[in-house]
Parts: structure tokens; sequence; C-alpha cells
């Protein structure tokens, strides 16, 4: 790691440090999908399952649904809203938004067969993280986040609990320390 600050992008991954203990971030990696100087930042928390099967409230796109197969709280913002990340192909048109790479989020109002091309995965959110303008930076600049480069499966993680710690450990160097922290300091 070079120690130098990623900047805030589509796509990039911001991790909880210890420091920050707000309940509804502690221990989160949050995917960032906009991010833009005049209009903050809007992200989802991947590593947070719920017990809601994703085909509850979406039957039609259970079958494309990333293991484990349920509803993820993506953040405090608007529980109510769903928001769809997937991973397919690159093909920018009605119900699909490129984020980075071959992930972007789909429209679940949708068919999945309604989309402009095919997408082999899915991950379901209630809810987003927010941060007006400049909000943000300056969490990242308290020390509350780490800005990181996001790995292919990040997104689609089959074992989310262990998500933060992964992230933490591929970082090396000191900061992969990070990821042995606990809250009780007896157990440090």
């Amino acid at each position: 790691m070079s120690g130098v600050p990623l900047p805030l992008h589509a796509g990039c991954l911001l991790v909880a440090l210890p420091s920050l203990t707000d309940p509804n971030f502690e221990r989160t990696v949050v995917l960032v999908l906009a991010h833009g100087a005049d209009d903050g930042a809007l992200g989802v928390v991947l590593n947070r399952p719920s017990d809601t099967d994703v085909g509850e409230p979406l039957p039609q796109w259970a079958p494309l649904a990333a293991h484990p197969g349920v509803v993820f709280l993506g953040g405090p913002v608007g529980a109510s809203a769903a928001i769809g990340v997937a991973r397919g192909t690159t093909a920018p048109g009605t119900g699909w938004a490129p984020v980075a790479g071959h992930l972007g989020t789909v429209d679940l109002g949708l068919d999945p067969d309604q989309l402009p091309a095919p997408v082999d995965a899915v991950r379901v959110f209630s809810g987003y993280a927010g941060w007006g303008p400049g909000q943000l930076e300056a969490e990242i600049g308290q020390g509350a986040w780490m800005v990181v480069d996001g790995a292919p499966d990040d997104v689609l993680c089959a074992d989310p609990a262990r998500l933060w710690r992964l992230v933490l450990r591929r970082q090396g160097g000191r900061v992969a320390w990070l990821a042995n922290w606990s809250p009780d300091p007896r157990m440090n």
C-alpha cells in the first residue's frame, strides 16, 4: 500500500476503521455507487445480510441472487428503497447503469430478461448510505474510513461476515493488522 489515499470514485470501497463506532457503520465495507463534489456520495453496505430471502419481495430476481440469497441492509437511509447491484456485461441502457468494470445497478422493477445485457448475479440492498457534499471527505479526514480499491468478488462475497477482515488483510503492512482488532481490549 502506498500510503497515499485513493480518490473517491464510483466502484471504490470504504472500509470502516475501528474509530468509527456509529452502529450503522461499525465494521462495514461500503461500495461507493456515485460520488460528486456537488452531490456528495451514495453507497451500499456490503456486509450486512438480513433474514429476508430475495424471493420474498422480488421473486423474478431470486434465481440470480448471489449466495447468500438474502436482502442486505444497504444503509440507514431510505430503508424502503431497494437497490440492485449486479455483475454482467457492460451495456448501458434501460435498466442498467454501470458502476465499475462489470458491476452496475439494475432496475429491480424490470424482469431480468428486459435488461439490455445478461446479468449473471445480483445482490439486493434495502436502503443506502448517503453523504452530503464534503461530508464523506471530512469523515475520511477524521480517520473514520479508509478508501481502497475493491476486488472483483467483494460485492458478491459469499461470506459477508468475513468481508471487513478480508479487505483489511489484503491491504498489507500495518493496515492488515487492523483486521485483528476487537472491540473488547482483552481480545486484542
